[in-house]
């Protein structure tokens, strides 16, 4: 066996602290609880559990089998930047400009209804908490496993190193989703509305910086 504990610590820290800045979860704790905020805190948690858990498996498929399905759909990185781009930019550019009316609908049908799944996959996991931009930069670490490897328990090891890291990821996402009414409760009503929409504007940015970057890699012709 010739991985070390150096190894396996650098493939945590690789995979954590390249998905951590993009993810997000402390940023994006405002949208969600601005999202949900007409849900009763026992919805909320268990909303926060599931989109933590549809993060972990998206990201797992995009750090594993991400750069072979693009591959086999001749698809290319920059391609999904912008595709991906679109969808973030449209949902700020929503959520921005969601007046009183939207809320109110929200409240109505929110209240005393469980949560479905699929709420919690889109908006709330896709594209708010794992973006375009998480899932690139997942399947293009996935792209640069070691290939060709004789010694399968040190991939092995590294691989289960690179799960780790995106369990710590779920785990941030759920513990930032789960204690977000603290934060609205010192900001108040007015507060979390101010931060919701400035939030939701630099999501707007995000957006189309992704589109941007999409744009100029094609461009160059760069992958």
């Amino acid at each position: 066996m010739n991985a070390t504990v150096t190894d396996i610590a650098n493939a945590f820290l690789l995979v954590y602290a390249g998905l951590f800045p993009i993810v997000n979860p402390v940023g994006s704790a405002p949208i969600f609880l601005g999202l949900t905020r007409y849900l009763s805190d026992a919805e909320r948690h268990t909303l926060a559990l599931r989109v933590a858990l549809n993060g972990f498996f998206l990201l797992l498929g995009s750090l594993f089998v991400g750069s072979h399905v693009l591959e086999f759909f001749g698809i290319t990185l920059p391609v999904v930047r912008i595709a991906g781009g679109m969808v973030v930019t449209a949902f700020g550019w929503r959520l921005l400009h969601e007046g009183g009316a939207a809320e109110t609908e929200q409240s109505g049908g929110a209240a005393g209804h469980p949560v479905a799944a699929t709420d919690a996959f889109y908006p709330l996991t896709m594209p708010l908490t794992v973006g375009p931009g998480s899932i690139s930069v997942a399947i293009t670490l996935g792209s640069q496993r070691p290939k060709g490897a004789t010694d399968l328990a040190h991939l092995a090891l590294l691989g289960g190193s690179a799960v780790a890291a995106l369990l710590a990821i779920a785990l941030t996402i759920y513990v930032c989703y789960r204690f977000a009414e603290r934060t609205a409760a010192l900001l108040g009503e007015r507060g979390t509305n101010v931060l919701v929409r400035l939030s939701a504007f630099i999501l707007l940015c995000i957006g189309i910086q992704i589109i941007w970057n999409g744009y100029s890699a094609l461009t160059n012709g760069g992958q």
